[in-house]
């Protein structure tokens, strides 16, 4: 049996040693329609808080939030199994979704409830439904780079021209998810040749998304992999739209798989199936206001239809993302062994 997700990662596990919650760190099952709900969240707490904060104003609902990284709250699921206390995930990756949901913790979500999502962006078997998107695109130095110069494929950047311009964070969850994606679409062999590829070429390696976004931004680097609202994020700390910056985004065409969307979302564990609470949570994170905060706050792509994303993207059904299952990106072990064994990290 293939091993799913590095879950159970000794770092991984410890880390679930040091988790946090709110309302306390030992909530007891409640009872369905008893107005209160106990959410595992991988999405980090000044994320989530405001938008939950506004679920329980509007619904009288009370949530218990338990905050860790995505891994490690699916850890604890897979852990826990049908003993958990947990009436939801809430989770930045859909790999972890999927790895929780082929585990056979999750109920079937309303028919109504996924339909609102395209079907590339939840669970065939209706498992889980995404939230909100992020697209995997090139951040560039419009002063260094030339639009005619960039590339058609990810699988470009091993080309001698890039030596010493690429930033990189290999430890990071969203780098990983796109190698992952990577081995799914093309296989490891050609995942393999890829980093080898890029290690080659004496990429510029950071600890995460942001520090590459704003060295692109300084001319320090000339190009990096990246998620598409990091760029968003700088010009929103500087007090400005992304136009004035030096940074700008690439997406990978004809479906690339440098152009990977994964989606951030949410599984009703199958305890809490038939609970009004749990629907009622996941018909406000479907809902206007939720979608909205994702827009307008984290920048990333609303999956419900009339909910605008940020100005300036480039709109969901337009992006020419590589049509992967996103359950499949469960496999991360093998990832992050792959990343190790080649060099970058």
């Amino acid at each position: 049996m293939r091993k799913r997700l590095s879950l159970v990662l000794a770092s991984t596990l410890a880390g679930l040693l040091s988790l946090t919650a709110c309302g306390g760190s030992d909530t007891d099952p409640g009872k369905p329609g008893d107005k209160r709900l106990t959410v595992y969240s991988g999405r980090s707490e000044a994320l989530v808080k405001p938008v939950l904060e506004k679920f329980e104003k509007a619904t009288g609902i009370t949530v218990d939030v338990r905050y860790g990284t995505t891994s490690q709250m699916a850890a604890q699921l897979l852990e826990e199994g049908k003993r958990s206390p947990a009436d939801a995930f809430f989770a930045q990756d859909a790999g972890a979704l999927g790895a929780v949901g082929k585990a056979g913790l999750f109920a079937t979500l309303p028919t109504e409830q996924l339909d609102r999502v395209p079907a590339a962006y939840r669970d065939a078997d209706g498992r889980w439904v995404g939230l909100s998107g992020r697209s995997r695109v090139l951040a560039y130095n419009a002063d260094q780079v030339r639009a005619a110069e960039l590339p058609k494929s990810v699988f470009e950047l091993t080309d001698p021209k890039w030596r010493g311009k690429i930033g990189l964070a290999p430890t990071n969850g969203s780098f990983q998810a796109f190698v992952t994606a990577l081995r799914v679409q093309h296989g490891d062999a050609k995942a393999r040749e890829f980093l080898t590829g890029l290690k080659a070429n004496q990429p510029q390696v950071r600890e995460g998304n942001v520090q590459i976004v704003a060295d692109i931004d300084a001319g320090t680097l000339a190009v990096g992999l990246v998620n598409h609202y990091y760029v968003y994020e700088l010009a929103k700390e500087r007090g400005g739209s992304p136009d004035v910056l030096k940074a700008k985004l690439h997406f990978f065409p004809d479906g690339d798989t440098g152009g990977l969307v994964n989606a951030a979302g949410v599984g009703v564990l199958e305890r809490a199936g038939t609970d009004p609470d749990a629907r009622a949570l996941v018909d406000y994170l479907l809902g206007t206001e939720a979608q909205t905060y994702f827009a307008t706050q984290t920048f990333e792509y609303p999956l419900v239809a009339g909910v605008p994303a940020a100005a300036g993207l480039p709109q969901l059904a337009n992006l020419e993302a590589p049509k992967i299952d996103l359950n499949d990106l469960d496999t991360l072990e093998a990832t992050v062994a792959m990343i190790k064994e080649t060099g970058l990290a």
